[in-house]
């Protein structure tokens, strides 16, 4: 197979982080397990209690950004796939934290946003950090305090980067998703919308199980990704 010269799409969930040791979303002793969603994932319970929220979200960051969790073998060859794809490649990840970019993935795009990352939501500027969030942080662009929160998207705001991940789909020739069951949208719709728009997209999928929209691909690997995409991006490099 050679992918080299088409424009290739992939999108990653929770499945993928998971064989890293991070705990997905709705699993049981999860990374929102005793807490409920309205108490620190809306914009409603920051507004609250912005104390309560922050030290979740630092609680949440330390757990993702523990030395033991590494990138994965899927991780990695994704990497070297990009690599070899030059600029024909986008990868779109639902996952908010880094190993993609420990991997040495270059061109991510966070459509739920980063743990490693603040948000004003006074200037709509995002930079970096790395000590705990707090309510007396100071903006960097308007210098105000009391509305730095961490730049992952909540339940009610719309998803990053939808404008460039539909102009890439419109294009793209192969369509890789990764760990997702592709039951939340948009992302779910990615697939409906490339099938509609470009008939001749070859549409791939990596689970560990079937998932709802299994039958709309044309290959699938099930099976750990950290054991089927290696094999997979070896046998197209």
């Amino acid at each position: 197979m050679t992918l080299f010269k088409k424009k290739i799409f992939i999108l990653t969930g929770a499945g993928v982080s998971k064989e890293s040791g991070i705990k997905t979303f709705r699993e049981n002793d999860g990374l929102w397990d005793n807490y409920k969603i309205e108490d620190v994932c809306t914009p409603e319970a920051f507004e609250r209690n912005p104390d309560y929220v922050n030290n979740f979200y630092n609680e949440r960051r330390k757990m993702i950004n523990h030395n033991k969790i590494k990138p994965n073998e899927a991780h990695k060859f994704l990497a070297k796939l990009e690599q070899k794809c030059s600029d024909d490649f986008m990868l779109v990840t639902q996952n908010i934290d880094n190993l993609h970019e420990k991997a040495g993935s270059k061109k991510i795009f966070h459509m739920h946003g980063s743990i490693d990352k603040l948000y004003c939501m006074n200037c709509n500027f995002v930079f970096d950090f790395e000590t705990d969030i707090s309510t007396k942080d100071i903006c960097k662009n308007c210098n105000l305090s009391g509305y730095i929160r961490v730049d992952v998207v909540w339940f009610g705001e719309q998803p990053k980067y939808l404008d460039i991940i539909y102009n890439f789909l419109k294009k793209t020739d192969i369509f890789i998703s990764i760990g997702t069951s592709n039951n939340v949208y948009p992302a779910a719709g990615f697939i409906d919308y490339l099938k509609q728009l470009n008939k001749k997209a070859k549409l791939i999928e990596f689970n560990i199980e079937k998932t709802s929209k299994s039958m709309l691909f044309d290959e699938i690997y099930t099976g750990n990704a950290s054991k089927t995409v290696p094999k997979f991006v070896k046998k197209i490099i």
